[in-house]
C-alpha cells in the first residue's frame, strides 16, 4: 500500500484486494464529507483505474451517502464503492482505537464474499490456479484495456461481449494443445458462436475469411464441428500458463489479440443476418476445449 500521485493530486492509499487482486483506493477525511473530496475520489478512481473505492470520514451527509449508493447502482460489477464512518473508542484505561461503521456498500457484497470464501475450499489445485489466473487477468485488463471481462471462475476461459448476443470473445488457457493434440499448455483468443444461429453466423463469417484474416494480419483456425452447435475462430500460442512467472506475458498476449479480434470482428458481427446463411442450424452441446 502506498500514496499515489494523480496529476496534481495525491491519493491517500492505493493497495490490492486479497480477494481478487484488483486495485483498492482509500481516501481519508478527518471531518464530515464534502463535495471536494467526492470529486477528488472520482478523479483518483478514473486516473488510477481503481475498481474498489473506499471513502473514510468522521461523518457522512445524507447526500454523499446517497451519491455512493447511486454509484454502486449505475456501475457494473467491476466497480465497488464503500463509505465508512470512523470513531475513536476507548474501553477503560486502554488506548483509543478506531471503530468503523459501514455507511454504503454494493448491494450484494456480503453474499459475494461469503460465496467466494465457501467456493474456494471446494476447488482442486488446478481450479484454484485457474481462478487466480483469471482474477489477476481481469485486474490487468481493467487497468490496460476497455474490453469487458466476465466474472473470474475456476475454468479454462473468460468471456468478453462483442456487439450481439449469441456470439462472444473468449480468452482461453488450455493444458491441451489444439495444434499438436498433446498435453502441451497453450493460450488462445477465440470468437465463439453458440446459440441457435451459431452455424449460420459461422458460415457468414467464414465467407469473409480472406478479408478478416487480411485485416488481422494473420491466419486463423476456423473450427466448425459437425456434432456440436458451438463454433470457434481462434488464434493460439504455446505458452505455459501454469508458470506464474509468465503470467504477465500471457496477459499481454491475450490482451493484444483480444483487442485485435474486437476491432476487426465487431463490424462483421454487427452486420450478420442469419437468414442469409446457406447452412442449416445444428443442435448439440457446448464443446469448448
Amino acid at each position: 500500500a502506498q500514496e499515489k500521485d494523480v496529476g496534481p493530486f495525491r491519493a491517500d492509499l492505493l493497495c490490492k484486494s486479497t480477494l481478487d487482486g484488483s486495485w483498492v483506493l482509500v481516501e481519508n477525511q478527518l471531518a464530515s464529507t464534502d463535495h471536494t473530496h467526492l470529486g477528488q475520489l472520482l478523479t483518483y478512481a478514473a486516473g488510477l483505474e481503481a475498481v474498489t473505492i473506499v471513502w473514510i470520514a468522521a461523518a457522512f451527509t445524507e447526500e454523499h451517502r446517497a451519491a455512493l449508493d447511486w454509484l454502486n447502482e449505475i456501475t457494473d460489477e467491476r466497480f465497488r464503492f464503500f463509505g465508512l464512518e470512523v470513531e475513536l473508542w476507548r474501553i477503560g484505561a486502554s488506548a483509543t482505537a478506531p471503530k468503523f461503521s459501514v455507511i454504503s456498500k454494493p448491494n450484494d457484497w456480503s453474499a459475494t464474499v461469503q460465496a467466494a470464501a465457501r467456493d474456494a475450499t471446494r476447488l482442486t489445485e488446478h481450479q484454484r490456479l485457474q481462478l487466480e489466473f483469471w482474477t489477476e487477468y481481469r485486474a490487468y485488463m481493467a487497468q490496460h484495456s476497455d474490453i469487458q471481462c466476465s466474472k473470474p471462475g475456476p475454468q479454462n476461459w473468460m468471456s468478453h461481449p462483442i456487439v450481439r448476443s449469441g456470439i462472444q470473445l473468449s480468452s482461453v488457457i488450455s493444458a491441451w494443445s489444439s495444434q499438436t493434440a498433446t498435453w502441451d499448455p497453450e493460450i488462445r483468443v477465440e470468437l465463439v458462436t453458440y446459440d441457435t444461429h451459431s452455424k449460420a453466423y459461422f458460415a457468414l463469417l467464414e465467407a469473409q475469411k480472406s478479408e478478416i484474416e487480411r485485416e488481422l494480419g494473420r491466419e486463423l483456425t476456423w473450427h466448425n464441428p459437425d456434432n456440436a452447435r458451438q463454433c470457434r475462430i481462434y488464434t493460439r500460442r504455446s505458452l505455459d500458463f501454469t508458470d506464474r512467472d509468465r503470467w504477465q506475458e500471457c496477459f499481454a498476449w491475450l490482451r493484444t489479440n483480444l483487442e485485435d479480434f474486437h476491432r476487426v470482428f465487431s463490424p462483421h458481427v454487427k452486420q450478420l443476418d442469419p437468414s442469409n446463411a446457406k447452412r442449416p442450424v445444428a443442435e448439440a452441446g457446448d464443446t469448448r476445449a
